[in-house]
């Protein structure tokens, strides 16, 4: 029983890799279950097996490299006021940092920015990811609204208007970084560019 157990989890893990890869060469809209089943030595039933569909596969694929939510929420939680932001801010520019240092995250964010269009074969991963991500927008605006941070936004600037503004930062930064790393340095440069964002959002900033 454990042997099988093993084996499943190897056959999955060799579906995921040979996904990532082709999505990664073909782009995702032409990519089929049959290519990613040959390309991984499996029968498409074996595919079948353990992913729904391909908008399924895609989303594990994603799963393997999201910033889990709950652990995160829980983190900034355990602080407060602009000490949250701090976090938030360090959490940032790690991201941007472990797209020079992990391999797979890089090659799994550049088929979602750079070789995905989101058919109605992918709907569901569409609507999944969607919702990753304004759960992620939804955990930022919380920090901007603590009763010990509002008082330092910049005029104008709400909890919404702060979130959306640092999100679009992060989503810019990573399309722009990996359509052409001579841009910027990932890891040097993105502490001054995120801190700047920050400056602008709020009326005090360390």
């Amino acid at each position: 029983m454990r042997r099988t157990k093993e084996d499943a989890e190897k056959t999955r893990c060799a579906i995921l890799a040979a996904a990532e890869q082709l999505f990664l060469e073909r782009g995702v809209a032409h990519t089929s279950l049959e290519h990613i089943a040959r390309h991984a030595g499996v029968t498409r039933g074996a595919v079948y097996w353990h992913f729904q569909n391909k908008a399924h596969l895609f989303h594990e694929m994603l799963n393997q490299v999201r910033l889990p939510l709950e652990p995160l929420a829980q983190q900034l939680a355990a602080v407060d006021g602009l000490s949250s932001l701090q976090l938030l801010r360090d959490l940032c520019i790690e991201a941007m940092a472990n797209l020079v240092l992990d391999e797979q995250r890089r090659r799994i964010l550049t088929v979602l920015l750079r070789r995905c269009e989101f058919t109605e074969e992918l709907r569901e991963a569409e609507e999944r990811h969607e919702t990753f991500v304004n759960q992620f927008i939804d955990l930022c605006e919380q920090q901007f609204a603590l009763p010990t941070v509002q008082p330092y936004l910049q005029p104008g600037i709400t909890p919404r208007l702060a979130s959306r503004t640092l999100h679009a930062l992060i989503v810019g930064l990573f399309s722009d970084w990996l359509r052409d790393p001579s841009l910027f340095d990932a890891q040097t440069d993105t502490p001054a560019m995120i801190d700047s964002c920050f400056r602008g959002l709020l009326q005090q900033w360390p």
